[in-house]
Order: structure tokens, then C-alpha cells, then sequence
């Protein structure tokens, strides 16, 4: 299986994050809009994450609370464009520390054979914007979610 790329070119305002997982995409749907499921993935190793809503319909909103062993807290809001479905998520994506600053994400889930493939591309206001967030968010930290997402699938999808 392909490993996760990560692709911020320099002076691009974007962010694309590819990577494929071993799971039908109505479960990894379900993975990025069950708060349940999003809790036990969405951040590396070390964070706690708290989901304080998810209400995935259009003019929905969204925040996840995160903390660290070493007491920083840190959260994301956003609100949810268009109805989300297995199809693809489009929200905004906004940091606290850096009101202001939106971004736009799409999440697409195209299904192949026995995997997904997960593209995830957010664009932000300025290429400037995306490097602050890729302070915060950085390459290591993305793979780690990712690796914790794929835990998670394997002990959810079941075996033939």
C-alpha cells in the first residue's frame, strides 16, 4: 500500500495530503464525521482530542478541542459546505491561533478494488498562511494521524 504524500509546494497556498487505506470509503466517511471516531484519530500521539460538535450537514459547524501532556490546548472550527457524504467533505478549516486565517478543505474518498484513496486539499488565503499552520500541523505530526487512522480501520473492518 502507498505510503501517505504530503505536497506543500513553495509559494503554492496549499496543502494536499494523499493516502490510501485498506478499507470500503463509506468507513473512512464515517472516520472523518463520527466524533466518536475522529476522537481516536485525529491528532498525533501525545494530543487528546475532544470533539465539542459535528453537525455534518450543510451551514453545519464543527470544533475539536485538542490538549497536550504538557497542558497547551489548542482547536479548529469550521463550518461544512454542501451536504458531506461518501463522496467527498468541503469545510472551512480555521486555528484558533490564527483567527482569520481560513482555510478551505475538500476531502474526496474515490474507492478502488479493496482500498480508498484519501485526498485531502486545503487552500489557504496565502502561501504565508499555510506555512504558519505547517508550524503547528507539521509533516511528522500528519503521518502519525494518518498511521492512527489506519489502526483504527484495521480493528474496524472486518475480516473475510
Amino acid at each position: 500500500m502507498a505510503t501517505t504524500q504530503i505536497t506543500a509546494e513553495r509559494g503554492v497556498p496549499q496543502l494536499v495530503v494523499t493516502s490510501e487505506f485498506a478499507a470500503p470509503r463509506d468507513l473512512l466517511f464515517r472516520a472523518y464525521t463520527d466524533p466518536g471516531l475522529l476522537e481516536q484519530w485525529l491528532a498525533p500521539r501525545g494530543l487528546t482530542v475532544t470533539i465539542d460538535h459535528v453537525d455534518p450537514r450543510h451551514g453545519g459547524t464543527w470544533r475539536y478541542l485538542g490538549s497536550a501532556a504538557d497542558g497547551g490546548k489548542y482547536a479548529f472550527h469550521g463550518v461544512f459546505h454542501g451536504t458531506p457524504s461518501p463522496d467527498g467533505i468541503v469545510q472551512t478549516v480555521e486555528f484558533d491561533g490564527m483567527p482569520g486565517r481560513v482555510g478551505l478543505q475538500t476531502v474526496t474518498f474515490a474507492e478502488r478494488a479493496a482500498t480508498t484513496v484519501v485526498t485531502q486539499n486545503i487552500v489557504y488565503p496565502s502561501a504565508r498562511d499555510r506555512d504558519r499552520v505547517l508550524r503547528y500541523d507539521n509533516a511528522e505530526d500528519i503521518h502519525e494521524s494518518i498511521e492512527r487512522l489506519k489502526e483504527l480501520l484495521a480493528r474496524l473492518v472486518p475480516v473475510s
